[in-house]
């Protein structure tokens, strides 16, 4: 989710010397939306990955089994790097979309999005992005306001979003950042 892509996929595959290159046996792809994040998607794998494999094991049963080439799918494939530890923190230089999907793909039961206020730890588990918000010029990071929901407009790169779930304490006016 944090680039944005508009589905994920679960493959069965064999197993060879590389890393996750091994003849696909089945594979099947499943909507994202912009109210899933991480959670809504790891209930979808937590069943589809048990009926997938289900169904690749009845492919075997019936000698039924197609090998799928991975190279003729893409000839070099795609590879994240593993995530570690200040990958979490917030990027207020970015756009709203972006920090967007960033918070909503690492949210509960992830690590959370993190930010730094006057030197405390601030976690974000979920933001949306406000339809039609105007474009302009300010202090990313910056907090504008408090809702009549206790919620907070927060100033991005772009625009701004408002924050729904977090732990801390924010303060309009003070300016958010990237480090402590």
């Amino acid at each position: 989710m944090i680039n944005d892509e508009k589905e994920f996929g679960i493959t069965v595959h064999f197993v060879d010397e590389g890393i996750d290159t091994g003849d696909i046996i089945l594979q099947r792809s499943f909507p994202i939306d912009d109210n899933d994040d991480y959670q809504t998607l790891l209930k979808v794998a937590h069943i589809e990955c048990a009926s997938i494999l289900y169904d690749a094991i009845l492919l075997f049963q019936s000698n039924k089994v197609i090998r799928i080439n991975q190279e003729t799918i893409h000839p070099t494939g795609t590879y994240c790097g593993m995530r570690t530890i200040g990958d979490e923190i917030i990027n207020w230089n970015q756009s709203s979309r972006m920090i967007f999907n960033f918070v909503r793909a690492i949210c509960k039961p992830g690590p959370q999005a993190i930010t730094y206020l006057d030197n405390e730890e601030i976690k974000i588990n979920k933001v949306s992005i406000i339809k039609d918000a105007h474009n302009y010029i300010g202090k990313p990071g910056q907090i504008l306001c408090k809702t009549n929901k206790s919620t907070f407009y927060i100033k991005t790169a772009d625009s701004f979003i408002e924050v729904l779930e977090y732990e801390g304490k924010l303060r309009v006016g003070k300016l958010l950042k990237s480090e402590k």
